[in-house]
């Protein structure tokens, strides 16, 4: 296990991790293009601006971080958590999510421009003003969480909501 290691601003591209927990410290704006995360634990760290463009993440569990205006372009996760995470403004540009699930995660004003996912699921997600909800095709919610995002989701579909009794 790592523990309060501060890689902020550090040059990590093409980066291999595997098999390893790292807890504490941070990774803010540091640029990991390119980065390979194989059964990683990340908990509790800052990843504010952390660059992950073209990332290659499987079955690796994020909890507790940071991730705000993090940048996830083009990149492939496949069996990741992401669990109580701020992620306000990260970029999810092109990135492909396969069996992704988020929990208890803020999402505000998340970027999903040509993202896709793929057996996913979000749980007690934050989604206010999310730049492309209609992305989120595919992926699964409980009805009291999409209850809780129904302007979201409705805007994505171009439908406009009503109060009761508006004509």
């Amino acid at each position: 296990m790592l523990e309060d290691v501060d890689l902020s601003g550090a040059r990590l591209r093409s980066a291999s991790l595997r098999d390893v927990r790292i807890a504490g410290g941070s990774w803010a704006n540091a640029r990991a293009d390119g980065i390979t995360l194989r059964r990683v634990e990340l908990l509790d760290m800052r990843l504010t601006g952390v660059d992950l463009a073209n990332a290659r993440l499987e079955d690796v569990t994020v909890r507790g971080c940071r991730l705000d205006l993090a940048s996830l372009r083009y990149a492939r996760l496949a069996r990741v958590r992401f669990d109580s995470c701020a992620m306000p403004e990260i970029d999810l540009q092109n990135a492909s999510l396969e069996s992704v699930e988020l929990v208890g995660c803020d999402l505000t004003a998340a970027r999903l421009a040509s993202a896709t996912f793929a057996k996913c699921t979000l749980r007690r997600c934050r989604l206010a003003g999310l730049v492309n909800p209609e992305r989120l095709a595919g992926a699964r919610m409980t009805i009291s969480d999409a209850l809780d995002a129904v302007d979201t989701l409705a805007a994505a579909a171009g439908i406009e909501l009503l109060q009761d009794g508006d004509a």
